[in-house]
């Protein structure tokens, strides 16, 4: 069976080597020369734990980046579709990248086979956008959906070893569930088939579950701030004992912070809200979530500025990405913290983070200054903040035990 992915970021490069590991014929491409340069030549474009092993034992074996769309998908059993589906300056899923992949692949394709969206689209988008989109041009084609339930900095893990397998399929269309059948059966994980909408929803009811343990978890440390006398952390680690929790797995989102970030949650959670008032509801709990995570940095920000005596002090902020085990920066709590710190006036900080200083400088042209190092952060500054859980700085308040630390993620000493 061959096998093609469209889009070879978190999602479509770790699903290719997931699906070559496994022995199948996979051909990748990717819009982005740079990117699929540094694949073919053995280099994955971003922190992810797994992937660089991976790529090595498949890479010019059973994986094959190539150049051009046509030769990615030339006689094709399978092509998977993973495009980025950003946020819309309306709050809806951007289509327009997925789309204009869907539309270079149709003429490539001489024969039967199956495009698998595997981006993530709001419900009824197959159904009502892309089915009919792509039925203009070519009415052999079967489609299906494959939502992805992978975390950043554990994306091989969850793809070599997922706890459930979603496709989306008409369920008159057996040649389709034969073949994804074919390909999953190698996961030994439990398969569901259903319909195209519901595959898309089960994805964004995933991530807008654990956005809400997110903003609900900074709502309960905030009624906490506002009270006195409590140990956040601990009364968070000491609900974590409730073996109901504990069964679950899910203790890492229920705990406060600085808010959700990253590319998923925030784009997911604000295109499902606006995808339900098209539809005509206007979902109360969610639009909550989004709000107050929406106004996580500026509560953050203002925790920082309490500690300070002027705008003049020097202020470190201990971590860049948006999570620890990732140099992700897309929707940085760190970044939004900043850039208010920044407009209030606060010009003198500093920050470092083990992996992600150079994407953030990147992403961000902020006039700060950057160090190299823990101690070089810690040195120049009196007044640091915590803004990512990396386990090196657990300890550094111990460590220096004469600087004041703001623990904006209810790290320290917990």
């Amino acid at each position: 069976m061959k096998i093609s992915i469209i889009g070879l970021g978190f999602v479509g490069l770790t699903t290719a080597l997931g699906f070559a590991d496994k022995g199948f014929e996979v051909i990748g491409y990717d819009i982005d020369t740079d990117r699929s340069a540094k694949i073919k030549n053995g280099i994955v474009p971003f922190l992810e734990p797994g992937l660089d092993e991976a790529l090595k034992r498949t890479n010019g074996k059973k994986f094959t980046v190539v150049s051009d769309v046509e030769n990615a998908t030339k006689n094709a059993d399978v092509i998977f579709f993973c495009v980025g589906t950003p946020c819309g300056s309306d709050g809806k899923a951007e289509l327009t990248y997925l789309f204009s992949a869907i539309d270079s692949v149709i003429n490539t394709v001489s024969r039967k086979c199956v495009f698998v969206i595997k981006s993530t689209v709001p419900p009824g988008t197959t159904s009502k956008e892309i089915i009919p989109f792509i039925r203009k041009k070519n009415n052999t084609i079967s489609i299906a959906n494959n939502p992805e339930f992978l975390r950043e900095g554990y994306c091989w893990n969850d793809f070599i070893k997922p706890d459930r397998i979603v496709c989306g399929c008409d369920e008159y269309d057996t040649s389709a569930i034969a073949l994804l059948k074919t390909i999953y059966v190698l996961f030994n994980a439990p398969i569901h088939f259903v319909s195209h909408n519901t595959a898309e929803f089960i994805k964004y009811l995933s991530n807008s579950l654990l956005a809400s343990l997110i903003s609900f978890s900074n709502e309960m440390a905030l009624i906490a701030e506002s009270t006195s006398n409590i140990n956040i952390g601990k009364a968070f680690k000491i609900l974590h004992e409730d073996k109901r929790l504990k069964k679950a797995g899910i203790g890492h989102y229920i705990y406060p912070g600085c808010g959700y970030g990253g590319y998923c949650l925030p784009k997911d959670t604000v295109a499902l809200s606006a995808n339900a008032k098209v539809n005509g509801f206007t979902p109360r709990i969610l639009d909550g979530v989004i709000s107050l995570n929406d106004e996580m940095p500026g509560l953050t920000a203002e925790k920082i500025k309490c500690k300070l005596k002027n705008k003049d002090e020097k202020i470190g902020i201990l971590g860049l990405s948006f999570k620890p085990n990732s140099d992700d920066v897309r929707d940085s709590p760190a970044a939004k913290i900043i850039k208010i710190l920044l407009a209030d006036g606060y010009k003198n900080i500093f920050a470092y983070d083990p992996e992600a200083v150079e994407n953030f400088k990147l992403s961000y042209k902020f006039d700060i200054n950057y160090s190299e190092s823990i101690e070089e952060l810690c040195g120049k500054c009196n007044y640091i903040a915590v803004i990512t859980t990396w386990k090196i700085f657990k300890d550094v308040d111990k460590m220096y035990p004469n600087k004041q630390f703001i623990d904006c993620r209810y790290f320290l000493n917990n």
